[in-house]
């Protein structure tokens, strides 16, 4: 075949007859960008090679010849189309006008010449289409009545029947729709008409983006058929040819298989690896991978060690079959013991240190002392001195005895309820009396995350277990994400887990079948990560949402030093509007807090009071006036300078 226009060749091109082999014969090149403009190929070398795979319309130039003006149809344009069609040439215009009469066609009719007629008024130019619309007699010679143009370009010409040349009759074929005219090689050039379109005569031009393949292109490369490119079509003489053609793990994720899937490295994302495992170094360009499937479950756990003063973050899978024994968590604020109350769960917890608060700031809130033991109850509502409400945790204080011997007593005498609000930044470590062993699917079944555990009995299916030689454990969170069982081709023994969102490879379809294994696949279930990673993982839209702890109230003591004369008011206590216990917790013992009440300071009484005596809390302040006229230190500094 010999080397066309690809605009040309695809006019021609029956799409029934796809996919065909093109080799480029001279190149083009737009300076600016050198892979795309607009999404499309804009660059192709002499000699490359493609394979067109599906060609589509994507608008349709309409032309009038006689004017040179444009205009753009789309693809599905109702109007139909006639096409202009040429039977037989006549010598002279007399000739013509007979051949009309004799077949019983009255005028006007359509005609145009292949040679140029020159007149008086003007110069009608070969090809161009003329409409005769009368025969008149002018000074004894016949004329006949022709018109040039269409709308208020018009112009009425007057031609002898005596007038020679090779003149043609055109006639108006059947109507048919755009995509029939564009279809038939016939009609491809000819001249066209349309009622709907403000010209007589038109000629169309279709565009088209194709489709094709190229070598190591990982996308289907679009071309627009407009471009000034030569080719030549080698479809019978490329049977042999297989086009490389790469793709990502995200891609052979959304393809859905099928799986095994033999592949090769083409190149490995840039940046350090997120994993710190062994099998990293072996992800190089030309290794070869097998991908036998998505890996079960689809959820990991995210975990930090504890008793280290550099941390170490792992990614466990939910197939780990360790066994783990929980550990007494800490919580830093009366917030965190809020976050880890579950329904139906105790949370009984110690005090590590000695927390006080501020009497003048927050009155009605008790200090705790460490050694206390209390037990959360719920959240509530209390009422503070400006009248505003405040969040509170609702506690137990609970006695220095075992949890026997207070069940014993428990009845007989009651305990005391007291209130932390949510900012009170506390030192709390839990009380646990939990031996059991779990496994990792049932202890996040069962208890809320996040949560301390220590490793007892490592996986027996792993090589190397790192978890157990940790004293504990934290389980941050769990998140959902596919990833992909593969194993070396050189060594089938080494199995591990990719997850093709953040170690996207680009690979090749390998030509050689996959291996089948003989036994089961040993994979690697747990994977350390990068501190860069983890904390990359915690910003996450699933920890996005979390909410933050409350602030605290800002400080009385500021106001006052911004305003010496501002007198501060009697501090009133706080009144408990309302509490909520979480729901199927079991309700404690003791009585509970009254929902309203109407004397504050009974209330005020009956929470400060504490069996094992008071505790210390600093004197609320009140402003007097006791006459004195104290002297004032600003005002004097000045004159000492």
């Amino acid at each position: 075949m010999e080397p066309v226009s690809l605009q040309d060749y695809v006019r021609a091109l029956d799409p029934a007859s796809l996919p065909r082999v093109l080799r480029v014969c001279s190149g083009v090149y737009f300076q600016g960008s050198i892979y795309e403009i607009s999404g499309n190929e804009c660059c192709l070398s002499t000699g490359d090679l493609m394979k067109i795979t599906h060609i589509g319309l994507q608008k349709v130039v309409c032309k009038d010849p006689e004017t040179g003006q444009t205009m753009e149809l789309a693809p599905d344009f109702q109007g139909l189309f006639s096409p202009i069609t040429s039977p037989q040439s006549y010598g002279t215009l007399e000739e013509l006008v007979s051949a009309a009469t004799q077949h019983s066609r009255k005028l006007p009719i359509c005609f145009m010449s292949t040679h140029r007629i020159t007149t008086e008024a003007r110069t009608v130019t070969e090809a161009q289409p003329l409409k005769l619309e009368a025969v008149e007699m002018h000074h004894g010679t016949y004329y006949a009545r022709c018109v040039l143009g269409t709308g208020v370009q018009q112009a009425f010409l007057h031609l002898p029947l005596s007038q020679k040349g090779c003149f043609w009759e055109l006639k108006l074929g059947d109507p048919q729709t755009l995509l029939q005219v564009l279809q038939d090689p016939a009609l491809r050039d000819g001249p066209l008409t349309c009622p709907v379109l403000p010209w007589h005569f038109l000629t169309l031009r279709p565009e088209y983006e194709v489709e094709a393949i190229m070598h190591l292109r990982r996308t289907i490369v679009k071309i627009p058929s407009t471009l000034e490119v030569d080719v030549e079509d080698v479809t019978a003489s490329s049977q042999h040819i297989h086009f490389i053609q790469p793709m990502l793990l995200s891609e052979a994720l959304a393809r859905g298989g099928p799986f095994p899937l033999s592949t090769e490295i083409l190149e490995v994302p840039e940046g350090p690896c997120p994993f710190l495992s062994p099998w990293v170094g072996c992800l190089q360009k030309g290794q070869k991978l097998c991908i036998q499937g998505l890996a079960s479950p689809p959820w990991r756990f995210l975990a930090s060690t504890k008793g280290r003063k550099v941390p170490r973050h792992f990614m466990i899978s939910g197939a780990y079959q360790g066994k783990l024994r929980r550990r007494p968590r800490e919580f830093p604020t009366t917030f965190d013991l809020l976050g880890a109350l579950q329904p139906g769960r105790p949370l009984r917890v110690a005090v590590t240190k000695d927390c006080e608060v501020d009497g003048l700031e927050t009155p009605g809130f008790t200090s705790l002392a460490m050694g206390d033991r209390l037990e959360v109850l719920g959240t509530g509502q209390a009422l503070g001195a400006q009248e505003r409400d405040i969040e509170v945790l609702v506690c137990q204080r609970l006695s220095d005895q075992t949890g026997e011997e207070e069940e014993e007593d428990g009845e007989e005498e009651d305990q005391e309820q007291i209130l932390l609000p949510l900012y009170f930044p506390g030192s709390f470590v839990e009380e646990l009396r939990d031996g059991r062993r779990y496994s990792l699917q049932d202890l996040t079944a069962q208890f809320s995350l996040p949560c301390e555990v220590k490793v007892v009995a490592k996986d027996t299916s792993l090589p190397v277990d790192p978890l157990p030689s940790f004293p504990g454990l934290r389980l941050e969170e769990k998140i959902m994400e596919p990833f992909f069982v593969v194993s070396l081709d050189s060594n089938p023994e080494m199995c591990f887990e990719i997850p093709p969102r953040w170690l996207d490879l680009t690979v090749v379809e390998a030509k050689e079948r996959p291996s089948q294994p003989a036994g089961p696949l040993p994979i690697a279930t747990v994977e350390e990560l990068t501190e860069a990673f983890y904390y990359r993982l915690r910003k996450l839209s699933a920890f996005e949402s979390q909410t933050p702890p409350p602030r605290p109230p800002k400080s009385k003591s500021l106001d006052r030093q911004k305003k010496p004369g501002r007198k501060v008011k009697d501090a009133q206590s706080f009144q408990v509007l309302e509490w909520q216990e979480p729901a199927l917790l079991p309700k404690p013992k003791t009585k509970t807090l009254p929902m309203v009440r109407k004397d504050r300071s009974k209330l005020c009484n009956e929470v400060s009071g504490h069996k094992k005596g008071p505790r210390p809390t600093q004197p609320i302040r009140q402003d007097t006036d006791d006459g004195h006229d104290y002297e004032e230190i600003l005002e004097k500094f000045p004159k000492t300078l």
